[in-house]
């Protein structure tokens, strides 16, 4: 457990607190901050839990990620924990956008809490993006038309994913299927869950409970690495068009009901 020495040492310092100032604020003595930092004994488990809920850090991140990497708007709170989210910056201390590629993007699912893997993705820095954590995701397939297959959302992460907004699409990243991009309708308060929709008609909706969900990111402009043809461009205004109306038939079913 070397991480765990180092990352004690390192929150520590990111709070500026001195060893002395730390133990007086986990009501323990000097000696064993030293000694836990210098990984000449091991913490004890109401350490963990003291320093764990003063830092507001999930357990599990402490020992098992490496954080000395981490600065403190590293990380963001979510809940009433703070997790791990490298946020990077440019020279002039503006933030820059991390670009999943395509052919890691199966990795994300084990990366994405994790300093190293994030740090090593390439940056693109967009000036026109409102404020807030933004990361760019590759799209595969065709259920989200007109959006083509190698595209890329630019999306901004969502603290809290229940106040997800019906309607809207995100980049879904979940325990079992990973990351994928879909329109969302919020059913929390009835099921505890979001239903996930595509703008493609050919696919069928489906369920995702909160528990599933990792994080999620709401859709704030694409990048299409492929010019779009001419027919394609007539093709996706139909389909919109059909989709359009399907709505629009729905809402006078129900006001005729």
């Amino acid at each position: 457990m070397s991480n765990l020495s180092e990352n004690i040492k390192h929150l520590r310092a990111l709070r500026k607190l001195t060893q002395e100032s730390l133990a007086v604020e986990l009501s323990v003595s000097r000696s064993r901050i030293s000694s836990y930092e210098e990984n000449r004994s091991m913490p004890t488990i109401e350490f963990l839990i003291d320093f764990s809920e003063y830092f507001k850090i999930p357990i599990d991140i402490l020992v098992k990620k490496n954080l000395t990497k981490s600065k403190d708007i590293s990380f963001m709170e979510v809940g009433n924990k703070r997790v791990l989210f490298p946020i990077a910056i440019d020279s002039n201390n503006e933030n820059l956008i991390e670009v999943v590629p395509v052919k890691t993007s199966a990795g994300y699912l084990l990366g994405y809490d994790d300093p190293e893997y994030i740090e090593q993705l390439e940056k693109i820095k967009l000036p026109f993006l409102p404020t807030g954590k933004h990361r760019a995701f590759p799209i595969k397939g065709d259920s989200m038309l007109p959006m083509k297959n190698g595209s890329y959302v630019v999306a901004e992460f969502v603290e809290d994913i229940k106040e997800a907004k019906n309607g809207f699409s995100y980049i879904v990243v979940t325990k079992n299927d990973g990351m994928t991009y879909k329109r969302l309708e919020n059913l929390v308060e009835e099921k505890q869950s979001f239903l996930l929709k595509s703008d493609n008609t050919s696919y069928q909706s489906y369920e995702v409970p909160v528990t599933e969900i990792l994080e999620l990111w709401k859709f704030t402009c694409s990048i299409n690495t492929q010019e779009y043809e001419e027919h394609e461009l007539k093709l996706s205004s139909i389909i919109q068009m059909f989709n359009g109306l399907g709505v629009e038939l729905e809402a006078l079913k129900k006001t005729l009901v």
